[in-house]
């Protein structure tokens, strides 16, 4: 790790891009090999990409029941993603994009250091690239009507690389409002809920199980669209309040704290008083 903590931001970059393009080529493998399969394993995976009327009703008595009966769904899934999907997706991804991070860090990229033009031109050239590919990806997708063979490996890379074009593009977004003097206020709001990212994120996960799971509302498969949009932005004024609240009083949010004190052996100081 101290290696690579203290690699040049251009190894760092790189480095990041091939871990990134792991799964893409994996995936690129599978749909090669899908001739190759066994039988059942196509018609599972078929299962899985277009599951029937039955499958789906059964999801949504698992999520509307009671905490027990959720984890006919849940352990399955959870699995799944923890073993599997980390080995052969999320592992890759996500330790690439932290090695681009450290570059980008490195670079001054990440702290508004570079010139207006700078991000400026991040912000242009990622959004358009990045919006082209994932919008072609969705006519390509169509064209194919969506079948597992294609758009499970090939049709998925038009997200998976225009994603990265999109992030850099919000970065440059980002940044040029970082160093304006626009919106002081509500560059303070958001400083709160960057600081305690962890509980925030803990926070917003307690909110929407009670909402959506059996033990608590039980709204899942019954919000549209518009009322989703309005539940996001609503859990966002609560996180916002409720960070604001807290630091008034705690140098961390509880969790920071928790992760802080665990890390370095030693209760850390809490309260700012």
């Amino acid at each position: 790790m101290t290696r690579i903590r203290k690699a040049s931001p251009r190894r760092l970059l790189v480095a990041g891009l091939i871990v990134i393009a792991v799964p893409s080529l994996l995936y690129l493998f599978f749909q090669w090999s899908i001739p190759y399969w066994p039988p059942e394993a196509l018609a599972s995976n078929v299962a899985t990409w277009l599951p029937g009327s039955e499958a789906v009703a059964a999801e949504v008595s698992a999520y509307r029941g009671g905490w027990i009966r959720q984890m006919d769904a849940r352990i399955p899934a959870s699995i799944f993603q923890e073993t599997f999907l980390i080995l052969i997706w999320y592992g890759w991804r996500v330790v690439g994009l932290m090695m681009a991070g450290m570059a980008l860090f490195k670079w001054g990229i990440l702290s508004a250091e570079r010139t207006k033009r700078f991000y400026i031109l991040a912000a242009l050239i990622g959004l358009s690239a990045g919006l082209s590919i994932v919008t072609w990806g969705v006519f390509r997708n169509f064209a194919e009507n969506w079948r597992m063979e294609y758009s499970m490996f090939a049709g998925w890379q038009f997200n998976y690389w225009g994603s990265l074009f999109v992030a850099f593009g919000y970065i440059g977004l980002v940044m040029l409002f970082c160093r304006s003097t626009l919106g002081p206020g509500l560059k303070e709001l958001m400083s709160d809920v960057g600081r305690m990212a962890f509980s925030s994120y803990l926070l917003q996960t307690l909110i929407c199980t009670t909402l959506f799971y059996g033990h608590g509302l039980g709204l899942f498969g019954r919000v549209e669209r518009t009322g989703q949009i309005l539940i996001v932005f609503s859990i966002w004024i609560v996180l916002v309040v409720f960070a604001r609240m807290w630091l008034r009083s705690f140098r961390f949010g509880p969790a920071e704290w928790l992760w802080r004190s665990l890390t370095y052996r030693k209760w850390q100081r809490f309260r700012r008083s």
